[in-house]
């Protein structure tokens, strides 16, 4: 039974021709050996599995063939080539750097450079993954990387040039890999499929490139895998399968439920995708990449950026030419946003559903208005409603009979409403009052809206009562004089320190401010004197009240920073500056430094 081999190691490239993908790579090196322009020492940096090593090992075999062709070529028939094919060429060293990273694996690669060649022209040492080198092990192999012997060749090669010191790369030719494009890939794929009699067509194989992003070597393990799988046969329906990938009309679906905004259809949608095993994260982010898809077929200029297969092209194209840009961008954003957040996510099926009926409605959430010629997105919201307040009808009053003096009784009536009695009885004790004159009807028009009197009609016969009672004589106020506050509150302060109470000494720091003829401010400078005069407020209110004579009198004590009572900051001096006050406070400290020559360190 012949010994399976893999297609990435079957199908190697041998020469630079076959190499796929990395032409601008493969021509500079032709063109090298050809001139006789070889460096000593080379960098090939890139993705994974693009053709670094392969290219290497093309390069060991081809600058040692002792019958290149015209182009460049390794010939692969001489005894060099043959023992290069088959392993055992001794010009040819390959050195795995993640495993062989220390100073020793460097120092013995050193030893070994200054053996001469027993056949052929060069010796060829290849460092794969060189960035794992140590910095002692780089630092070891800098001389002999810029000054090797004539008769050696270096390529290091490395998917991580960031992590190569910068000694290492001002000595070394800079080749950049690029990732193969998925054309190559296909193309490339078809030839090994028809090598092997594996029946197949284009669309799975374009599935499988996508998958390998721009990695042949990938793309190559993925094809072996799927012939195992399906023994031989590779269609469309079994790569999906195998590959665990949504078809593409599984987001038809889904954008169709969007724009007809039915939730159902597309729960049902994700409930199935769900029972075949594909987890949330994969479908949020295969939508994205769908929706994405749609807005690049947007534009003909960005078409070319459409990475799908070619039976959906035309699908992609008619239906972006459907749907609004604003609803893709708004829909890539939820997308977006819920990707972001979904491993942070308790419950994975509900989020992924939370977004689905965002997407669902948000067609319904959004409104494309024409502004100044320019399209915005505008969320409907119900509009606002005023709040709706009762009307409240006016009150008559009407006096009581005036045969009951005392106990009488003030009657309201009101007009019948709603949720309102029909009479409403309030008593007023006035027994010791004489009886009251008749109300004027002006009064009634305080209590219309409207008049701007803030006192309503019962305050106001309550008031008229007083008066009666005081013989129609109003007390008398007289306005705030700051002298006479002055004195007032130096004589209440005296009072103060005969009692020998604390709050004296606040009382009396404080300053007293006039704001209108019935009010004033006490300042004070902290919240401490302002506590001493709340707790002596009262008293002090009945002092001032009986020697102003104002009835309507009111205090403020408020708190304000004094900036004359801070204590000045200190400002530190430096060395030469104390020195200079220290001098013009002190002559002869200055006589003495000049007598003496001395210097000082400022």
């Amino acid at each position: 039974m012949e010994k399976f081999i893999v297609s990435a190691r079957k199908y190697r490239p041998q020469t630079f021709d076959t190499v796929v993908g990395q032409a601008h790579i493969t021509t500079t090196l032709k063109n090298a050996i050809r001139h006789q322009q070889l460096a000593h020492a080379f960098l090939f940096c890139g993705p994974r599995g693009v053709g670094k090593t392969t290219c290497a090992r093309i390069l060991a075999k081809t600058i040692n063939c002792e019958n290149q062709t015209k182009e460049g070529e390794a010939c692969n028939t001489c005894q060099s080539c043959i023992s290069f094919n088959d392993g055992a060429s001794m010009n040819y060293f390959e050195l795995d750097g993640a495993s062989n990273n220390s100073v020793d694996d460097i120092r013995e690669l050193v030893t070994q450079v200054r053996f001469v060649p027993q056949t052929g022209s060069y010796k060829v040492y290849v460092i794969d993954e060189v960035h794992m080198l140590s910095s002692s092990a780089f630092n070891a192999f800098l001389k002999t990387l810029e000054e090797p012997p004539p008769y050696a060749i270096f390529i290091l090669a490395t998917t991580e040039k960031h992590k190569i010191l910068p000694t290492i790369l001002s000595r070394c030719q800079i080749f950049d890999f690029k990732r193969i494009t998925i054309t190559d890939t296909v193309r490339h794929l078809e030839e090994i499929c028809k090598k092997e009699d594996i029946k197949t067509d284009k669309a799975s194989l374009q599935v499988i490139a996508q998958k390998s992003e721009g990695c042949m070597r990938d793309a190559l393990s993925i094809l072996d895998k799927i012939v195992s799988f399906t023994n031989g046969e590779l269609n469309y329906t079994n790569t999906l399968e195998h590959l665990n990938i949504l078809d593409a009309d599984c987001y038809f679906r889904f954008l169709e439920c969007m724009q007809q905004q039915d939730l159902s259809g597309a729960m049902l949608l994700y409930d199935d995708i769900n029972r075949k095993g594909f987890e949330g994260d994969l479908v949020i982010n295969g939508f994205a990449e769908f929706i994405r898809n749609l807005l690049v077929c947007k534009d003909e200029k960005a078409a070319r950026l459409l990475e799908v297969v070619e039976s959906f092209r035309e699908k992609y194209t008619e239906t972006a030419k459907k749907v609004s840009p604003l609803l893709l961008i708004s829909a890539l954003n939820i997308l977006n946003e819920s990707e972001i957040n979904y491993k942070a996510a308790r419950n994975k099926r509900l989020h992924v559903e939370l977004a689905l009926i965002k997407l669902c409605y948000l067609q319904q959430a959004i409104q494309l208005t024409a502004e100044s010629g320019e399209l915005s997105k505008k969320k409907l919201v119900e509009s606002a409603k005023p709040v709706a307040f009762r009307q409240i009808t006016p009150m008559e009053i009407r006096k009581a009979p005036s045969d009951r003096q005392p106990g009488a009784r003030l009657i309201i009536e009101t007009t019948p409403g709603k949720n309102q009695p029909e009479k409403l009885e309030v008593k007023e004790a006035i027994s010791s009052y004489p009886a009251p004159e008749p109300v004027n009807h002006e009064l009634l028009k305080a209590q219309q809206p409207g008049t701007g009197n803030k006192l309503s009609a019962l305050d106001k016969i309550r008031k008229q009562y007083k008066s009666n009672g005081n013989n129609g004589s109003e007390p008398v106020t007289h306005p705030l004089d700051a002298a006479e506050l002055k004195n007032a509150w130096n004589d209440y302060v005296q009072k103060l320190k005969k009692a020998k109470k604390p709050a004296a000494q606040s009382f009396e720091l404080a300053v007293l401010r006039i704001k209108d003829e019935h009010s004033f401010e006490a300042v004070t400078s902290n919240n401490i004197e302002k506590q001493f005069i709340e707790q002596d407020r009262n008293a002090l209110f009945s002092f001032l009240l009986e020697r102003l004579n104002n009835r309507l009198l009111q205090i403020n004590v408020v708190v304000e920073d004094k900036p004359a009572d801070r204590p000045a900051p200190e400002i530190s001096l430096t060395a030469k500056e104390q020195f200079q006050k220290m001098a013009m406070q002190y002559p002869l400290v200055k006589e003495l430094k000049d007598r003496l020559r001395l210097e000082l360190d400022y």
